[in-house]
């Protein structure tokens, strides 16, 4: 089993989207029992809120329904939980590493760090662009499968 948890400040746009855009991806790919997937905030300002309006539209737009997904908290136990701990931007990774301490495993990342264009994803809550920030996840998501060893399908 493989845990990954998608990290971003609010989970409420892009980590929710990776969250979910894997948990699509590893279904198509008929491997969804090999992983457990979540997505949690650097910060607390949006806990135990929904997934933000426009990125539960573009999600149900590619078919993926969120439904149910409220915001948590990153918490230090997590990192003992997660073989994967992904940050969506290089700020998140500061943060991250304020809360769990250490990354003596070398857990902790940007999802786009498995691309070909190592980045930080677009934040749509500045862009108004989700179709980016949606392009920008399936990339990262797809790369980060391929280096698990997973082919999907198209």
């Amino acid at each position: 089993m493989t845990n990954v948890l998608f990290v971003c400040h609010g989970n409420i746009c892009r980590s929710p989207m990776a969250e979910f855009v894997m948990k699509d991806l590893v279904a198509r790919a008929g491997v969804a029992d090999d992983f457990f997937i979540a997505s949690a905030a650097t910060s607390t300002e949006e806990i135990g809120n929904p997934v933000y309006p426009p990125a539960r539209r573009e999600l149900a737009r590619h078919g993926i329904d969120c439904a149910g997904k409220r915001a948590v908290q990153l918490r230090k136990g997590d990192y003992a939980k997660y073989d994967y701990l992904l940050g969506a931007d290089s700020r998140n990774i500061t943060n991250m590493l304020r809360i769990v301490g250490r990354d003596p495993a070398h857990k902790i990342c940007r999802l786009l760090d498995f691309t070909d264009h190592p980045r930080d994803i677009a934040d749509p809550w500045y862009t108004g662009d989700f179709q980016r920030t949606w392009d920008d996840v399936v990339e990262g998501c797809t790369a980060l499968l391929a280096h698990l060893g997973y082919e999907i399908p198209r």
